[in-house]
């Protein structure tokens, strides 16, 4: 169940990304800055979102944060999703303050169960993540700050780029941490569950570990 577990997060966190998008009140740090390039490059969103990941998959490689099965994927899928929810129109995209802000809270929520289900795998987590925790090992210092100065990093580019930021960015910030949390509260889920990277899967189905038994 793995691997349809991953999948299922990993699309419902695509839906999240767009109805952020659709909401048309700001995105996420990495939102804004993977739609600003997108507007600078003969480039779809999801396929910036492709190329943004597996840079920082790279990156985080780099620094000693191998990438899991779910890493790659992550890398993948959420760009092919992000194009296949737009090209289908399976959102609406509201033009009304209420229903704009009511499409950006949702969004958060999706995203935070998406989140659930694609860590509770336990193949890999995003290249982002894999980033954050390679430089948070490098330079020593606390995953508050690093996150924070990777964010606001991605996100004064984005702006200068032309991706949208506004009051859906601020809730973005404030709100999907604590989501995601309590998502894998409701869930049971420790998320310092062990994940397993590419080297791990390697020897698993080699046979050499039972990692995957569970």
């Amino acid at each position: 169940m793995r691997l349809p577990t991953l999948i299922l997060g990993l699309f419902l966190f695509s839906v999240g990304v767009v109805m952020s998008l659709y909401s048309n009140l700001g995105m996420s740090p990495w939102g804004v800055f993977q739609f600003g390039l997108a507007k600078m490059l003969p480039l779809t969103f999801g396929q910036v979102s492709q190329v943004v990941g597996l840079a920082v998959l790279v990156l985080g490689w780099a620094l000693g944060f191998p990438p899991g099965l779910g890493t790659v994927a992550n890398m993948y899928l959420v760009g092919l999703f992000i194009d296949l929810v737009m090209a289908w129109n399976l959102l609406p995209q509201p033009t009304e303050l209420v229903p704009q802000m009511a499409m950006l809270l949702l969004g958060i929520g999706v995203i935070g169960i998406a989140s659930l289900l694609y860590l509770r795998a336990q193949l890999g987590a995003g290249p982002r993540d894999g980033l954050m925790v390679g430089l948070v090992t490098k330079l020593d210092r606390p995953v508050s700050q690093v996150r924070m100065a990777i964010e606001v990093t991605v996100l004064v580019i984005g702006f200068f780029l032309g991706g949208p930021v506004g009051i859906g960015t601020i809730l973005n910030a404030l709100l999907t941490g604590s989501v995601i949390q309590r998502s894998f509260k409701l869930g049971g889920f420790n998320p310092k569950s062990e994940q397993v990277d590419l080297y791990k899967l390697a020897r698993i189905l080699s046979g050499r570990s039972k990692g995957l038994e569970k």
